[in-house]
């Protein structure tokens, strides 16, 4: 009951958050503290926990944390299927951290109904929440859409000058996938049902059906679809750039931070073991799309003069090893695909965080306007190049452990794509340090007298850093974490990493 506990808070929390608004302006901030920091303290139990409850998935014994199945519509199949293991425990750690990260980003940008903006942030993250605990589609289907409503409103609302083209840009991207995507699951309960006689959208009963080719191959085109935009992939990713440049700071963070993991927490968790064999038909198609997100992404942050659109395009790049260690489905691979959506979650959130910081200072976002602010701004200064060096894959960091796992496992799956998508490394290094330079480094001509990070920043900084450099100098902890979660998926497709590819290039 725990995870319902948790998605309960953030929910009341939002609320409350927009109902004080009336007394109090400065109170809705504090509650949605307050309410992320319950939802930690709740967690904090299941994390220190061993063991479990053992779940038999299509003859595969899986171990979860924490299993609930209630009766909602009995008659349509449909149950309130909620389920933690170690991957959807370590994104929900992750999600309840950002939230945190994102309350105090915005802590003094928002003047204009700061209550229902914390409603609206709140909203999003239990969405999110539900997003990685819900194994019942319909339920996932739920929670999907009820991250994707509170996101649009922050952006069309409390975001900068061409907000509501990127709101509506966002909002279209996403929805059309998702009814794609929801037309995909109703086809896959019906086809199970016509089969099996058993009328269910539970994710544990739906594994290991057995559908005509053709309908596997589509039906898993549409889960496919839904989540490489929300990752985003290439070519489905311009929706990024548009809606991180235009939302407000505590968005961008979590939309980098939170909302990009749940399309690849979705490709782990539903396209692949749901339809194993038509996943392996597009895998080639799937890791060289992924590969020319990384270098696509690349290319384009190199032009970029906004330092908000750099960061969104360089997240386009990260995300695509995510899609190639998926798609390579090594027990490597996956690996470092989790530990990649964790180290970008951190490293890009405190990228946006700083680029909300310098333009709430400088009311630009344009670096050619920037240039040597180090001096001015000593500890803004040194968190950046932290988090500059994390994000183009520096070794002692998170960044460079799961880029390097998935670099080591797809090799073995196909040469030619691990080779361009490394040519990454190298344009990432290039385009992060060139904006450096632009933000921090050189000479002003005049003192401007910019405000340096203080307590509240550093408060969410710091815990970052730590993180960041822990799993980069020890992941093992990490990976003891998932590792259970992670056999369990690659076991259900029974698929050979060699022969998932084909023949080995």
């Amino acid at each position: 009951m725990t995870m319902i506990l948790i998605m309960i808070t953030l929910f009341l929390g939002g609320l409350a958050a927009w109902l004080i608004e009336a007394w109090n302006r400065d109170l809705p901030r504090w509650i949605s503290v307050g309410s992320c920091a319950v939802a930690g303290m709740l967690l904090v139990p299941l994390i220190l926990t061993s063991g479990g409850e053992t779940i038999v998935m299509a003859g595969v014994s899986s171990t979860w944390i924490e299993h609930v199945e209630v009766a909602w519509i009995p008659r349509f199949g449909i149950n309130f299927v909620f389920g933690l293991d170690g991957f959807s425990l370590l994104m929900v750690g992750l999600t309840l951290f950002l939230g945190f990260v994102a309350v105090i980003a915005s802590w003094d940008e928002i003047d204009h109904q700061p209550g229902f903006f914390q409603f609206n942030l709140m909203w999003t993250l239990a969405g999110v929440v539900g997003v990685f605990v819900a194994l019942d589609l319909f339920l996932f289907f739920f929670f999907w859409e009820v991250m994707l409503i509170p996101m649009y409103f922050l952006i069309a609302i409390w975001g900068h000058e061409n907000k509501s083209y990127a709101a509506m840009k966002f909002f279209l991207f996403t929805q059309i996938s998702g009814l794609i995507m929801l037309v995909a699951i109703l086809v896959l309960v019906l086809s199970n049902y016509s089969i099996s006689g058993n009328l269910t959208f539970n994710y544990f009963e739906l594994l290991g059906h057995a559908l005509p080719g053709d309908i596997s191959f589509w039906l898993m085109c549409g889960f496919f679809v839904a989540f490489v935009v929300k990752l985003p992939g290439f070519p489905f990713h311009t929706w990024l750039p548009d809606a991180h440049t235009q939302a407000p700071t505590a968005a961008s963070v979590l939309l980098a931070g939170i909302l990009l993991k749940t399309g690849a927490y979705g490709l782990i968790r539903f396209t692949v073991p749901l339809f194993p064999e038509a996943a392996s038909d597009i895998s080639v198609l799937a890791m060289a799309l992924g590969a020319a997100g990384i270098l696509y992404g690349a290319l384009l942050a190199f032009a970029q003069t906004d330092f908000k659109r750099l960061v969104a395009y360089s997240s386009v790049s990260h995300m695509g090893f995510v899609l190639v260690g998926v798609f390579a489905w090594t027990e490597l691979t996956i690996q470092g695909s989790v530990m990649q959506m964790v180290a970008h979650g951190f490293s890009t959130a405190a990228l946006f965080m700083m680029a909300g910081a310098l333009q709430q200072r400088l009311h630009t976002r344009d670096m050619t306007l920037m240039g040597g602010l180090w001096q001015e701004a000593p500890r803004m200064g040194a968190i950046a190049m932290f988090f500059i060096v994390a994000s183009l894959g520096m070794p002692g960091l998170g960044n460079f452990v799961g880029e390097f796992l998935i670099l080591l496992g797809a090799f073995s799956v196909n040469k030619v794509i691990t080779i361009l998508a490394t040519l990454g490394l190298v344009t990432g290094a290039i385009y992060a340090l060139i904006a450096m330079q632009k933000v921090f480094q050189g000479e002003r001509d005049k003192v401007i007298g910019i405000r340096d990070f203080g307590a509240r920043e550093m408060s969410a900084m710091i815990p970052m850093i730590v993180g960041l450099t822990f799993i980069g100098v020890y992941p093992q902890p990490v990976f003891d974490l998932i590792e259970p979660a992670l056999a369990t998926l690659y076991e259900l497709t029974e698929i050979n990493p060699v022969k998932w590819i084909g023949a080995a290039q």
